[in-house]
């Protein structure tokens, strides 16, 4: 879930905290919450960069911080809640000897993105509806997987990375992000799949966490 220069309705935060901690700490649930998020996202999709802020400089500045950490550059990336695309679109500014592979829950946040992109004549950048528990890739098929304001599916993001990969996992307002999981407990999760820390932090209000993949990990 994004983030504004407006606070987020305390329901809302609510909501997302309780869907996160769930995800994170039960994730054999998820097909139980998966249609109301599913829901939800397909009726904010409509005007959701305008609402929320997304892709400005505070929207940003976390994801920013971490993908700095990120070493060697990726030449394959996959944003898991890619929502409209702005984190997906940074990502490959940022690293443009990169593919950039962007999925989402929701349709109408995947045709918003798509249209930022059009007929991309590079196949770089390129959009997809998927669900991040099941997610319709290989193992070991990216050497970044990145999160932005998104809960964190442990197993799927450690079955498909490299070793050697990175994981970046930010929320642009911290703990006040409704999709919020704290260092501890990514720490944990993603140990669990050979995952460890590399770094964290805090910037621009906003919170990161970046991880590497064990070369020996199988």
């Amino acid at each position: 879930m994004e983030g504004s220069n407006r606070p987020t309705p305390a329901r809302i935060r609510i909501l997302g905290r309780a869907v996160n901690a769930t995800i994170s700490r039960a994730p054999w649930l998820w097909p139980v919450l998966r249609p109301a998020v599913h829901g939800f996202f397909e009726r904010s999709a409509a005007g959701w960069d305008t609402r929320t802020g997304a892709g400005s400089v505070p929207h940003l500045a976390a994801f920013a911080a971490a993908c700095a950490q990120v070493r060697p550059p990726p030449e394959r990336i996959l944003e898991l809640g890619t929502g409209t695309g702005e984190a997906a679109l940074f990502l490959a500014r940022e690293f443009p000897g990169a593919s950039v592979r962007g999925v989402d829950l929701s349709e109408e946040m995947i045709h918003a993105a798509q249209a930022k992109v059009g007929l991309d004549p590079t196949g770089r950048i390129a959009f997809r509806v998927a669900d991040a528990a099941d997610l319709p890739y290989g193992d070991e098929s990216f050497d970044l997987v990145a999160l932005l304001n998104m809960p964190p599916f442990f197993a799927e993001i450690g079955r498909v990375l490299r070793p050697e990969g990175s994981v970046i996992v930010a929320a642009s307002w911290g703990a006040a992000t409704p999709f919020y999981t704290p260092p501890a407990v990514l720490e944990r999760g993603l140990r669990r799949h050979g995952i460890t820390s590399v770094a964290d932090g805090e910037t621009g209000g906003g919170s990161w966490f970046v991880g590497r993949k064990r070369s020996d990990y199988i």
